[in-house]
């Protein structure tokens, strides 16, 4: 069900102010998971472990904010986005102190869990916004929103890279808890009031969590929208755990402030995602996905040939910062039009589904790094570009079948009236 005049006429839409407020909000909430991509073989080193073992500290972060998503996202649908934001950004806080703290590797994996147990806010945001914004606008936003996790990301990864080369790495989660600090005295202010947030006490809390699988399977297009953006965020999420490995191993011997550098490619796409967000807009969700899922493919093709130095990396890496986001945010505007009560738990199934694959990523990068090395990573990744492409291929070709079969519907309804 699209959103209707009188939906939107009874709220008042975000100023331009706001929408660049909350995507810093996003930006620094987000980086959390992304300082231990540079820093991973410090890390390992520091708590005396292997380079395929330290992975499992980024999967379990990934596959805990995947379950928190699930469990915590819902109540988006049911009480104010505002309040809840302000509750888990607290939440995650407190985590991160536990991490500056921590003195072993076991304690260091429970904070940073828990830390992503209670990533929340860049995920309600997004849907509070969409409700909030005119609907020829919404790619726009949505992408822009999408350029502060991007912005986040590569504070993250070049921040943790250049200081943990100067400094020692647990430094990197210092600056991270004051950041994080200044979002949580910030976030009143960056996210309004929410007058339009009804709760809904006819609904359990267990009838809300069962109500997103239940949306799912009533919306096979999103689902087959979360599954691209899982393999997506695998992609992702192997490639630059590995490229770690790969550019600071004894081969190429590059430190880690040259991996924070080369992370910087990614402020390539804070320039490019809101454009093409509005490009999509124009052609339509599923036809941009494919085009940048054929883009990305093309990059991946050539990480193996030219992975031999950092100068032979940025070609490839320049054109899947480009078009990842893309697909990223295609893939959410083919639900975030929908009725705006469902939004949210549309939002929280497919979240779950990218971040199980980001975990599943995380895992295999540096395990198939370990295996395999530069060529087994890149092998892989090969594999699920293509995967990606053809699983956009066929959401095009189911939506436009379906598109012609209701047109037709449509037409012969409207004949008695005219």
């Amino acid at each position: 069900m699209i959103q209707t005049g009188q939906d939107m006429a009874s709220c008042t839409y975000l100023t331009r102010a706001q929408e660049y407020a909350l995507a810093v909000t996003i930006a620094v909430v987000t980086a959390n998971a992304y300082y231990i991509h540079p820093i991973i073989g410090e890390v390992a080193r520091s708590f005396g472990i292997g380079e395929g073992e330290i992975g499992i500290v980024p999967a379990l972060n990934q596959l805990a904010l995947a379950l928190g998503i699930l469990l915590l996202l819902p109540l988006g649908d049911r009480y104010s986005n505002r309040g809840l934001c302000l509750i888990f950004v607290s939440a995650q806080t407190i985590c991160l102190l536990g991490m500056v703290l921590a003195a072993n590797l076991a304690v260091f994996t429970a904070a940073s869990t828990l830390l992503g147990f209670f990533t929340i806010a860049p995920y309600l945001i997004p849907a509070f916004a969409s409700k909030r914004v005119a609907p020829e606008r919404l790619g726009q936003v949505t992408a822009l929103l999408t350029a502060g996790v991007i912005f986040g990301i590569l504070v993250a990864r070049m921040g943790a890279g250049i200081i943990s080369e100067h400094a020692e790495w647990p430094i990197v989660y210092v600056c991270a808890l004051v950041l994080m600090a200044g979002v949580t005295l910030f976030l009143p202010v960056a996210m309004r009031s929410d007058p339009a947030a009804r709760k809904q006490p006819a609904t359990s809390y267990a009838g809300l969590v069962r109500s997103v699988f239940s949306l799912a399977a009533s919306h096979p297009d999103m689902r087959l929208s979360a599954l691209i953006q899982g393999l997506n965020f695998a992609m992702f999420t192997a490639s630059w755990l590995a490229l770690a490995l790969h550019l600071t191993s004894r081969e190429l011997g590059y430190g880690t402030d040259s991996v924070g550098y080369l992370a910087g490619i990614a402020a390539i796409s804070i320039i490019t995602t809101p454009r093409l967000g509005r490009w999509a807009d124009r052609v339509g969700a599923r036809h941009a996905r494919v085009a940048a899922a054929l883009i990305q493919f093309a990059g991946t093709t050539l990480f193996y040939p030219l992975g031999s130095s950092i100068a032979g990396l940025v070609v490839p890496l320049v054109l899947v910062n480009i078009v990842g986001p893309t697909i990223d945010v295609t893939g959410r505007m083919t639900f975030l039009a929908l009725a705006p009560e469902i939004r949210t738990r549309l939002t929280t199934f497919y979240i779950v589904v990218m971040f199980v694959g980001g975990a599943i990523g995380s895992a295999l990068g540096t395990f198939v790094y370990d295996v395999g090395g530069w060529a087994g990573t890149c092998a892989m990744l090969l594999a699920m570009s293509g995967t990606v492409v053809s699983l956009s291929v066929l959401a095009e070709r189911k939506w436009r079948r379906t598109a012609r079969e209701w047109r037709p519907r449509r037409d012969s309804n409207a004949r008695p009236s005219d």
